[in-house]
């Protein structure tokens, strides 16, 4: 695929310039109607989680359209639905640059991007352009200057502007890259928002007539404890899936290599065991109640199926997409199909 001639050049530029010219030149391939482009989720194994049918279960991760501006383009990868943002009450420029570094060695990437984005109202706006059907997942988060005790009135605000255009709607405690963010993880705290999220959500609800999914996305440097403490608030607040995982502060993997010691969150294969352990841990623990969405370190179908095997009902890539290009997504569908197609 042309993707396959274009990286040594993207490779050769600064990662976020790349990734800026990367997301228009899809835009405008999708638009052309690029052969090897399957321009509409891809026929796969079908999946019933959330109360949603997905088409087949590879999804993209958030972060890589943060904004919300480039969802047709994406959706023309055949992926089973998308997951935009993460999106803040108000536009913030995130951390300086540089902020993203790849480890080409390991096809691993640290980024401390800090939630870059155009903020609630522009980022509605654009998913409201977008004519895309599919299922549409909006991540929401807190700006970097709410404080920490505060944090769940920037969750509701954001919830509020998007409940309309969302599919489902995740609620990331656990990027690296906001500071304490990851402190909402603990029990109390999870305990509080959780509870907040959901009455608020129950007012929408009936407002619009329509129960939108709750998911929620944890990182993958928790200990059994904190596993299964979120476990039981996940059930306690009727969430309806967990997304495992986000990056890692953890360097193994990667030690000694170039920009190894980057401030960020590692994410790519070196993350692919740590967030399949968390994966299984989850999926014992939710017992089947909750799904799982899995996400970290996936490069092939092989990854993919590892993920399922764990306990995941679904699936995401953004990493893989870096390294492997937009056909990873059709390799991916087709390998989780062919055991079934074996079989029968």
């Amino acid at each position: 695929m042309l993707y396959g001639l274009a990286r040594p050049l993207l490779f050769h530029l600064d990662p976020e310039t790349a990734h800026e010219l990367a997301l228009p030149s899809f835009k405008l391939l999708a638009r052309c109607g690029l052969p090897g482009l399957p321009g509409r989720p891809l026929s796969g194994p079908r999946v019933q989680a959330m109360g949603l049918e997905f088409p087949n279960p590879v999804g993209l991760a958030a972060g890589l359209d943060k904004n919300g501006e480039y969802i047709d383009a994406l959706a023309a990868f055949g992926f089973g639905f998308l997951e935009v943002g993460t999106v803040t009450p108000r536009p913030q420029p995130g951390n300086p640059r540089p902020r993203l570094f790849r480890i080409v060695e390991r096809e691993a990437i640290i980024n401390r991007m800090g939630f870059n984005n155009v903020g609630v109202e522009r980022f509605v706006a654009n998913v409201r352009r977008a004519r895309y059907q599919g299922i549409l997942g909006i991540n929401i988060g807190k700006n970097f200057d709410t404080p920490i005790e505060r944090a769940a009135d920037d969750y509701l605000a954001c919830l509020e502007r998007v409940y309309p255009y969302a599919s489902y709607v995740t609620v990331n405690i656990s990027s690296p890259n906001t500071k304490n963010l990851r402190q909402l993880q603990q029990a109390d705290e999870l305990d509080g928002l959780l509870g907040r999220i959901e009455r608020r959500r129950g007012e929408l609800a009936k407002g619009a007539q329509r129960r939108v999914p709750l998911a929620v996305k944890i990182a993958p440097d928790l200990d059994d404890e904190q596993v299964a403490a979120i476990a039981r608030l996940v059930e306690r607040h009727g969430v309806d899936a967990v997304i495992a995982t986000n990056t890692t502060v953890s360097r193994a993997g990667v030690e000694g290599l170039t920009h190894a010691e980057e401030a960020g969150g590692l994410s790519g294969a070196p993350v692919r065991a740590p967030s399949t352990a968390i994966v299984r841990k989850l999926a014992q623990a939710l017992g089947g109640r909750v799904p799982v969405i899995g996400v970290g370190g996936i490069l092939s179908a092989d990854d993919a199926r590892e993920k399922l095997a764990a306990g995941a009902s679904l699936v995401q890539v953004y990493t893989g997409l870096v390294y492997r290009g937009p056909g990873l997504v059709r390799d991916i569908v087709r390998g989780l199909a062919a055991p079934a197609a074996r079989a029968a």
